[in-house]
């Protein structure tokens, strides 16, 4: 079975004096999470698509999946107080609700990046049902400098640099033993889910991202998101 899971617990820290987090802030009429859910129900592949949030917030998201999304594969998740603990309940409910399959899969993707495309969910998919797990990515456009301390320790060669976007999706049998084959020093380095898997030894495919599938975590972001809506539009 493929399923999709809306990472939608953040807080927002860096949008700044904000009301509510930034996944439920207002863009273009609608919440930033609701342009994202809109995406994934267009993709008539997926058994079950879970939005996993903040359980403070939980009533506050099922009402607006109640008042935006008609779409029944469409189910709230209480998520985890960090990304990878709100990942693993997600996977939780799935195994709990559809059972457990070898070749289950599940496409994750951030709240926050409503400009995702069909493309990118149809290779993520594809992708995932050949390898055990897989990032989206760009290249890096600009040179990346790794420093500590103020001082430069490494200039990588940016052709082999890549900046990560979502979705990352997995093989869900894959990414539940390799989460519980980490220890809990490992379990606390996790700055992203891929490398739940690379700390297990599996290999992560690249799949093709896009530069307009960015994250909005800041003001500046928020009024970028707004311009290139009133575009298209």
């Amino acid at each position: 079975m493929i399923y999709a899971q809306i990472l939608a617990g953040g807080k927002g820290t860096r949008m700044g004096n904000v009301p509510m987090p930034k996944q439920f802030l207002t863009l273009a009429g609608k919440p930033i999470l609701i342009h994202t859910v809109e995406k994934f129900v267009l993709e008539s592949r997926f058994d079950a698509i879970l939005v996993v949030c903040p359980a403070d917030w939980l009533s506050h998201t099922q009402d607006l999946i109640k008042k935006y999304i008609s779409d029944e594969r469409v189910h709230v998740v209480t998520g985890g107080s960090e990304r990878n603990e709100t990942l693993m309940k997600g996977i939780d409910y799935i195994q709990e609700n559809y059972g457990s399959h070898d070749d289950d899969i599940v496409v994750t993707h951030d709240a926050v990046r409503p400009f995702i495309t069909q493309r990118i969910i149809n290779d993520n998919i594809e992708a995932a049902l050949e390898h055990p797990a897989v990032d989206t990515v760009v290249s890096a456009i600009d040179t990346i400098v790794q420093g500590t301390e103020g001082k430069i320790d490494d200039i990588p060669v940016r052709s082999t640099m890549y900046q990560g976007q979502t979705p990352q999706s997995f093989n869900i049998k894959t990414l539940v033993e390799s989460y519980n084959a980490l220890t809990d020093a490992q379990k606390e380095t996790l700055s992203d889910s891929c490398k739940i898997c690379l700390l297990a030894g599996q290999e992560v495919t690249l799949v093709r991202g896009e530069n307009y599938n960015f994250k909005i975590t800041t003001p500046y972001d928020l009024r970028v998101a707004s311009a290139l809506v009133e575009t298209r539009d």
